[in-house]
């Protein structure tokens, strides 16, 4: 990145740096992987731009599909320009099929597809390892009011209807996914930070006989190995969609 441009913050996965207009960013992607709550580090080359090139892709699809984001447009292979926004301190998860912390909390087994989309709110702060709120913690500590939550619920439902079918064309099940919003300079509720396999739980449906295997950061959470192939392979798939003759469907 140019020495040159004002940096502003560096979290875990990016770093972001001020741009000539006021009311834009640059994001630069990293290339380390972290996990629980970045006890379980490493790099791996290569990362940043596979997570920054498959983010840019899922965010031109849905802004395609009338969802407003903080993208912009691509500045490089591992930078992305984006709208300079105000981060609701809230991390959105959204679950198609049990599996993690669900499990883990309730008597529910892994693998069970949900009757329907379970939306989870937590609090984005890393000194309390993000805990989960109900509504009306939520309206305690302020963070939203009810009309904002429920745009944000109602916004989270649409983007997984839209990212189901996305990623059911490239083979692969969306089991569950992480969302950031943020407020942008007309104060406009907006979909932030990114959409990768960082953030999303998804299986490979090439697989027969029931078997899951992931392809996002699971194979680093979980030792599993071959995590930049994993990326990689994520990444072609999305290109050879882009690419192909089925391409006006997204």
């Amino acid at each position: 990145m140019n020495s040159k441009l004002k940096f502003i913050y560096e979290g875990k996965a990016k770093k972001i740096f001020a741009y000539e207009d006021s009311d834009k960013v640059i994001i630069e992607f990293k290339d380390d992987a972290t996990a629980f709550n970045a006890l379980k580090k490493a790099k791996f080359e290569g990362k940043g731009e596979l997570n920054c090139l498959i983010s840019s892709k899922i965010f031109e699809f849905l802004i395609k599909n009338n969802i407003p984001t903080h993208y912009i447009g691509l500045k490089n292979t591992n930078s992305m320009i984006a709208q300079k926004i105000k981060i609701i301190p809230l991390e959105v998860v959204l679950r198609n099929t049990a599996y993690g912390s669900l499990c883990k909390q309730t008597t529910i087994k892994p693998g069970v597809v949900l009757e329907s989309p379970l939306i989870d709110f937590y609090l984005k702060n890393d000194t309390l390892n993000d805990p989960l709120l109900t509504k009306d913690r939520i309206n305690l500590l302020k963070i939203v009011d009810d009309e904002e939550l429920e745009f944000i619920s109602n916004m989270t439902l649409k983007i997984n209807k839209l990212l189901k079918t996305f990623f059911y064309n490239i083979k692969l099940d969306l089991v569950d996914f992480k969302l950031e919003f943020g407020y942008n300079s007309n104060g406009q509720i907006v979909l932030g930070d990114e959409i990768s396999p960082d953030n999303c739980r998804l299986w490979d449906l090439n697989q027969k006989n029931g078997m899951i295997v992931s392809l996002d950061k699971d194979r680093f959470r979980n030792d599993l190995g071959g995590f930049i192939e994993a990326y990689s392979e994520i990444n072609k798939r999305i290109n050879n969609l882009f690419n192909s003759n089925d391409s006006s469907s997204i």
